[in-house]
């Protein structure tokens, strides 16, 4: 195992954390991607139509690679910038649950499971995060390189404006069934809203440190969920408004968030590359 310079320890705590969720992650990933239109049976609660299970699922994958990467990283600045968005994406889903009680299937076990999860993982990974925080020595890694500062500031932005619509979403529901591309409830629309304010603070944490090894695993985790949503979003073409203009910037906007991180990965290894030479 590679030697941990004093100072960036990723405690053990953390990584209990990841591993216990890991597992719930998995199978919540199967259920809503694999078979979405089994959730009555198979789920927390009926979720309708397909499109908004498999988005779930794929903000679920996400997590499992995050917390993957958790598991594997010996430093804890690599994987400090996820831990606030998934307490924020905790939170409120645990509020939703409460809110919209009565659409969930108490006696399944996996409602046991997802309240089980939501009402203490908030308070469970900020502990984590909190507990872990001081550990950062905000040096550069070896082979590490410097995240433009224009670079940051897009992001930044974008990560703004995404947590307003998540916020819009999870306080102001009822406007937005009438606008979103597919059909939601108050309960899928405030869980949209929860896997909003993922990507939202992971930009403003981004945004918050120029490290591009502090960005490398939380935007490969937010690619690989992207990258599912674009295949739900095939696999569920009727579930679409396609005369709603919202159809197409919701599929464009994440097919050019997924491009525009592909390309500063790239520039950003390549700058590392240079580095060394």
């Amino acid at each position: 195992m590679a030697k941990i310079n004093n100072g960036n320890q990723i405690l053990s705590e953390t990584r209990w954390v990841a591993a216990l969720v890991i597992p719930f992650l998995l199978v919540a990933f199967i259920i809503l991607f694999i078979f979405p239109r089994e959730t009555e049976k198979l789920f927390a609660w009926k979720i309708q139509p397909s499109m908004s299970a498999m988005m779930l699922g794929a903000a679920y994958a996400g997590g499992i690679y995050f917390f993957m990467g958790v598991l594997r990283s010996q430093q804890w600045h690599k994987i400090k910038v996820g831990f606030l968005p998934v307490t924020a994406f905790a939170s409120l889903l645990g509020i939703a649950t409460i809110l919209h009680w009565d659409r969930f299937n108490h006696g399944h076990i996996s409602f046991i499971a997802w309240a089980g999860l939501y009402f203490t993982a908030p308070f469970i990974v900020l502990a984590v995060w909190l507990r872990n925080r001081n550990q950062d020595t905000e040096k550069l890694d070896t082979q590490d390189s410097v995240i433009p500062r224009q670079v940051r500031l897009i992001m930044g932005a974008i990560g703004l404006v995404t947590l307003g619509i998540s916020l819009f979403l999870f306080l102001q529901p009822a406007i937005v069934i009438d606008i979103w591309p597919w059909t939601l409830t108050p309960l899928t629309a405030r869980v949209m809203g929860a896997m909003f304010a993922l990507p939202g603070l992971v930009g403003l944490g981004i945004a918050s440190d120029s490290r591009w090894s502090a960005a490398n695993l939380i935007l490969q985790s937010q690619s690989f969920s992207i990258l599912l949503i674009l295949v739900a979003s095939a696999r569920s073409w009727p579930d679409f408004d396609w005369a709603n203009p919202g159809s197409w910037m919701f599929v464009g906007g994440l097919a050019a968030m997924l491009i525009g991180i592909i390309f500063i990965a790239v520039s950003m290894h390549t700058r590392a590359n240079d580095q060394k030479h």
